[in-house]
């Protein structure tokens, strides 16, 4: 599975818009759009999501699972807990 923050932060790490990415995977804006509006798991078409997780393969990202190890190198990042469920910030204040 791929998670709305995945997708976002894949396309950060890349430097692509939106549109850049439904380019990409071969699927249309308005499809990227309602992955990233996703809460949580990004739910959808299997075909759709595969489309996308291969795009941002090909494009040099590794999206890895909850409790996954990552057999790639290079550099990344992961969080140590889930991602906000509405947008507020994690930071410590």
């Amino acid at each position: 599975m791929i998670t709305s923050f995945q997708m976002r932060a894949a396309r950060a790490l890349l430097g692509i818009d939106q549109r850049a990415l439904a380019e990409l995977a071969g699927v249309s804006l308005p499809t990227i759009q309602r992955m990233e509006a996703s809460t949580g798991n990004v739910r959808g078409v299997v075909e759709t999501l595969m489309k996308v997780v291969e795009a941002f393969d090909r494009a040099g990202v590794e999206l890895i699972g909850e409790q996954a190890r990552s057999e790639g190198g290079g550099r990344g990042v992961r969080l140590k807990e889930p991602g906000p469920a509405s947008g507020g910030s994690m930071i410590p204040q």
